[in-house]
């Protein structure tokens, strides 16, 4: 007859006691059996997960981390989950960490600093294992949040080479500049640069721009149409509409994300404006879909997933005590040529 359990504590959660009660065997027994430690006989093992079965006993991650002193929680940190950019990242992320025993949590802080400071303030309260977190803009409150926890930290996206610090990503503002260079060599004189949501990656991608066109001894700043709201398909559409009005001049749209750019080839179309004949339009993430619009569009191909894997990867040996080199793994871009440019 199986041993009566005891009495189940409150919330109706299956106890680790239980599950020994039921099995005839130690509630150490039972932690042991279930971390897979060699020491326990293989007929208690059977017992523990016939019992484990029998009760519908699920372990308790927040009583294993305060046993053992070890967590398995990675918060990720990124600014929006509605750009596939980021979703990429999260999946790479999300496989490769949970392949080595750990459990992603995903923390979106809307690209507001005072709301990733409450997200880092939450979460590092609770000691996780490592941190992965998006960019290097943020309150001096949360520097000092994750100086101070000691928990391993990487930064996604971007990269310095300041010391003691571990991050993977490409260099925004170079790849900004490289997208107007095809422009220019192109023949295109009077390019305009077309943001929204406008953080730092954007503006870095807009420092690019600047200094390509300066060099070309053709920068204009009133081609510049910067706008604050979220970036999209129809938000694009309407800005080349707005620039075209004003700025009939232009040759040449560099727009700072692939779902604006979309939406400027379909005004495009609709206007009855030739691209790339009067006008070329280039983009920036290569964003699902840029292969099929009309004309197919020129944009920068970033490498979100490989950020989000080697990112992983590189908190994955700080999380064992190791020293990553390099500290700054960079992993470039490809500027893919199509038919809008």
């Amino acid at each position: 007859m199986t041993p009566s359990p005891r009495r189940r504590r409150s919330g109706g959660r299956v106890t680790l006691a239980e599950v020994a009660a039921a099995a005839g065997v130690s509630p150490i027994t039972v932690s042991r059996a279930l971390r897979g430690e060699r020491s326990v006989a293989p007929d208690l093992v059977a017992r523990v997960q016939a019992a484990v079965q029998q009760l519908g006993y699920v372990p308790d991650p927040a009583a294993r981390a305060l046993a053992s002193q070890r967590s398995t929680q990675v918060p990720v940190l990124v600014p929006m989950l509605s750009n596939t950019l980021f979703v990429d990242l999260i999946e790479a992320v999300h496989r490769t960490l949970f392949a080595a025993g750990y459990q992603p949590l995903i923390g979106v802080t809307h690209y507001a600093p005072l709301e990733e400071e409450e997200l880092l303030a939450s979460y590092l309260a609770h000691r996780p294992a490592g941190l992965l977190v998006t960019g290097f803009d943020r309150t001096e409150r949360s520097r000092q949040l994750i100086a101070a926890s000691g928990v391993p930290c990487v930064h996604l996206m971007e990269t310095t080479d300041a010391p003691g610090v571990h991050c993977v990503g490409f260099s925004q503002q170079d790849a900004g500049a490289a997208i107007a260079d095809h422009l220019l060599a192109r023949g295109r004189r009077r390019i305009a640069f077309v943001a929204a949501q406008l953080d730092p990656r954007t503006m870095q991608r807009a420092e690019g721009y600047r200094r390509s066109l300066r060099a070309a001894g053709c920068y204009d700043a009133r081609l510049e149409v910067l706008s604050p709201e979220r970036s999209s398909i129809r938000l694009g559409a309407q800005l080349l509409e707005d620039l075209l009005r004003s700025r009939p001049e232009v040759d040449a749209v560099f727009f700072c994300n692939d779902d604006l750019a979309q939406g400027g080839l379909l005004a495009a179309q609709r206007l009855g404006v030739a691209v790339p004949q009067r006008i070329a339009v280039a983009g920036f993430n290569d964003l699902a879909g840029s292969d099929q619009m009309v004309p197919p569009l020129t944009t920068v191909r970033t490498p979100r997933s490989e950020i989000g894997e080697a990112g992983a990867r590189m908190l994955l040996a700080l999380m064992r005590g190791e020293r990553p080199h390099p500290s700054c793994v960079r992993l470039g871009y490809e500027v893919v040529v199509r038919q809008s440019s």
